[in-house]
């Protein structure tokens, strides 16, 4: 059996692989290059302009690095440029949400309870709100702020708790949290893309004329990778954010996301104060620990507001085919039977489950009808769910969803 719809899973996950990889490889990168930067060691004999040396191990063999605050006297023939990672990974990030938030709007990016909105408003939020983020920052960037970096990260960071906040009132919970995460790598890519790159261009370009490059160009590239390194964890936590009821399934998910990127600056402290000066201030642990049950104390709060905003929603036209369908009384039956006890309002599995796993609800009608498609991915084509298979369903059951699901979608 293979349908477009196994086809479209298929393509999903390739391009979330893709994703995962290249990110990976991006902040690695980062933070290797942060950690390089902060360990540099002055040296006596090292060559005019040099800015210090690092000595490292690695297998097997030592690695000498010598950093140039402008530019060697000579450059060499071979320049590894450390650019594809950074538009690798926003690439694939940018197709996958299209691919989860766009095309499968209707059930992911759209919530009918918090705003009325066509489907291609809802896309033409998502779209522009990430390009008026980056030309903001850039232009705060490029004024008098950019001489006073604490201030400007200060006021990026309220730019982005208004942004979560803004996200809350349009999308659905886990939508908010993604878009918040691509409004920031955004600006991180656009900042290696449209800054970062194009100084580096222009210092080579000078060393290969035979000019003296301006020493401003690598500040300003500088500053702009801090940026990025202190934002990384706080993108890793949102784009992992929609596996987790608890952070977007709350009233207060928007002060969950803002709360996180103070964590992201509290940790990056640390570490980039302990690669400088060989111990990292204690404190910031101390904060992070704060931070984190701070958060955990809002994911409890008024959790059961998104349960009723989902069973508000009047089924979608697709929905309500789905509804219609031969063969759905059966599968209502089978869903009713093996996973509603899960995916309930008010779990029954065990006392210790207080809410649906993922958030998904499985208790009316119109709960199966909006998470069709993932029933039949799940439960129907593989046997994910139940997990563990601990309610026995059956290849019966499960070939019960499938000719409901197929029969709802014959063209």
């Amino acid at each position: 059996m293979f349908d477009a719809v196994i086809l479209w899973e298929w393509v999903a996950f390739s391009v979330r692989w893709l994703h995962v990889i290249t990110a990976m490889a991006w902040i690695g990168a980062s933070f290797y290059f942060i950690a390089l930067d902060l360990m540099l060691k002055p040296a006596d004999d090292m060559p005019e302009g040099a800015a210090g040396e690092e000595w490292e191990v690695h297998g097997g063999g030592f690695y000498h690095t010598t950093k140039y605050m402008v530019a060697p006297a000579r450059l060499p023939e071979h320049l590894t440029w450390h650019k594809w990672q950074s538009y690798s990974t926003w690439l694939s990030g940018a197709a996958l949400l299209m691919i989860i938030y766009w095309v499968g709007g209707e059930l992911y990016l759209i919530d009918a309870a918090k705003a009325d909105l066509a489907l291609w408003q809802g896309i033409a939020i998502s779209a522009l709100s990430l390009t008026i983020g980056w030309l903001l920052y850039d232009f705060m960037c490029k004024s008098t702020l950019g001489n006073h970096p604490t201030a400007l990260m200060i006021i990026l960071f309220l730019i982005l708790v208004v942004m979560s906040y803004g996200y809350n009132q349009v999308f659905t919970g886990r939508a908010a949290m993604l878009h918040l995460g691509a409004f920031t790598a955004t600006i991180m890519t656009a900042n290696v893309f449209f800054i970062i790159m194009p100084n580096q261009r222009i210092v080579v370009k000078d060393l290969q004329e035979g000019r003296t490059p301006d020493a401003k160009y690598g500040k300003i590239a500088k500053l702009r990778s801090t940026h990025n390194n202190y934002l990384t964890l706080p993108v890793i936590f949102l784009m992992l954010s929609n596996h987790y009821p608890l952070s977007f399934a709350t009233e207060y998910s928007w002060i969950i996301a803002s709360l996180i990127f103070l964590t992201g600056v509290t940790i990056r402290h640390y570490f980039n104060t302990m690669h400088k000066t060989g111990k990292g201030p204690h404190w910031t642990w101390a904060m992070t620990v704060l931070l984190m049950i701070v958060i955990a104390w809002l994911s409890t709060a008024n959790m059961w507001d998104t349960y009723d905003e989902a069973e508000a929603r009047a089924p979608t036209e697709y929905e309500e085919t789905l509804m219609a369908a031969a063969g759905f009384d059966d599968a209502h039956n089978v869903v009713m039977g093996r996973c509603s006890m899960c995916h309930a309002r008010e779990p029954s599995w065990s006392d210790t489950m207080l809410w649906a796993p993922k958030g998904v609800l499985l208790d009316t009608p119109a709960d199966i009808a909006r998470n069709a498609r993932a029933i039949y991915i799940q439960s129907g084509v593989s046997h994910a769910m139940p997990p563990a298979n601990v309610t026995y369903m059956s290849d019966e059951d499960r070939a019960t969803i499938v000719r409901w699901y197929q029969n709802a979608n014959k063209y």
